[in-house]
């Protein structure tokens, strides 16, 4: 089982349609930005440490999955649980659960894997076995 680290996000007026309801592309912007949270408060260096360190250039995005449950407004602050539900060989499944204090407004998970630039042709990237010692710090 992996740690839960919470990301609190404001929700401002710009996030929201005309309705004043958060526009749904904005609940992924947020749990891309917990992905990485989850990561550095985990103990993980930020991505451009670990390129020059390991070759890792981040995380890339290879499936996400949302239901929406509850909407939410400006003025709001929402909290966004993140953990790891299930590490590969060379992916993870991030699982988001966005909260408002009690109220559960939306789930979500994410594919993504750890990849480095090709050394042939460094336009193009692959995927890596996840780090041992990345997933030891997230445990």
């Amino acid at each position: 089982m992996s740690k839960t680290v919470v990301f609190e996000v404001n929700v401002m007026f710009g996030d929201c349609d005309p309705a004043g309801i958060v526009f749904f592309p904005n609940f992924s912007k947020w749990m891309d930005a917990s992905s990485l949270n989850f990561f550095v408060k985990c103990g993980v260096p930020p991505w451009r440490e670990l390129v020059k360190t390991t070759g890792i250039i981040g995380t890339p995005l290879l499936e996400i999955n949302t239901k929406f449950l509850r909407p939410a407004t400006y003025g709001e602050t929402l909290q966004i649980h993140t953990s790891v539900i299930e590490w590969r060989d060379k992916v993870f499944m991030h699982k988001h659960v966005v909260m408002r204090g009690d109220d559960l407004l939306c789930e979500g998970t994410e594919t993504r894997a750890f990849c480095m630039r090709q050394v042939d042709n460094p336009d193009r990237i692959k995927a890596i076995p996840v780090p041992q010692d990345i997933k030891a710090l997230c445990s």
